[in-house]
């Protein structure tokens, strides 16, 4: 997801994005364990998308 979407969105959005994110985190991480990983490059998408949204709530906290 592209940062312009991301600032769209609202703080209970970006929550339930972020709980998505890590979920599925947690489901590459087991299917890695176990050597059923289908598409490696998903585990760096998914750390990549889960900084930008920190990030972003950061700076949302940060500005008032």
């Amino acid at each position: 997801m592209k940062a312009e979407e991301l600032r769209k969105k609202s703080d209970g959005d970006l929550d339930q994005e972020l709980e998505a994110l890590y979920k599925e985190q947690f489901g590459l991480r087991m299917q890695k364990s176990v050597g059923q990983l289908a598409r490696p490059d998903r585990v760096g998408k998914v750390r990549r998308e889960i900084a930008q949204i920190k990030t972003l709530m950061n700076e949302r906290r940060r500005a008032g």
